[in-house]
């Protein structure tokens, strides 16, 4: 289990997040958290972003229940299952205390259209050791 230096984590998502999507949410969330102290090594997410939730309840994150998605924390985290006929790798992002970012700057918590309107299974994970 690891402590997140949120701080930190948050600074380098900013630093490396674009415009516009670059298909490649799981690796920057992936490299932000690695950034803040948190490893989760890239052979073990598979580099699917649907598959993050038991990775990061094992780095010391919980899930969230109740008042997600409407009032997110600094540092918290969204790992969105795929929708029919969407990416087979789902979505995840991180909300750095003023909207929601991946490898791009989203301009809210789905991501993309076709999330915002399939609106699939999420689940919002908060680290319990951020510093």
């Amino acid at each position: 289990m690891s402590n997140l230096n949120l701080t930190a984590s948050i600074a380098w998502l900013n630093a490396h997040a674009h415009a516009a999507s670059q298909s490649k949410c799981a690796e920057n969330v992936r490299l932000a958290l690695q950034a803040g102290g948190v490893d989760i090594p890239p052979v073990a997410a598979r580099n699917f972003a649907k598959n993050y939730g038991p990775l990061l309840l094992a780095q010391n994150f919980t899930e969230v229940t109740g008042g997600a998605p409407s009032s997110p924390q600094k540092g918290d985290i969204v790992v969105i299952q795929p929708y029919p006929g969407g990416n087979i790798a789902g979505h995840i992002a991180m909300y750095n205390g003023h909207q929601w970012v991946s490898d791009f700057r989203q301009i809210d918590m789905w991501g993309g259209p076709g999330y915002r309107s399939n609106k699939p299974p999420f689940k919002i994970y908060r680290s319990q050791g951020a510093e």
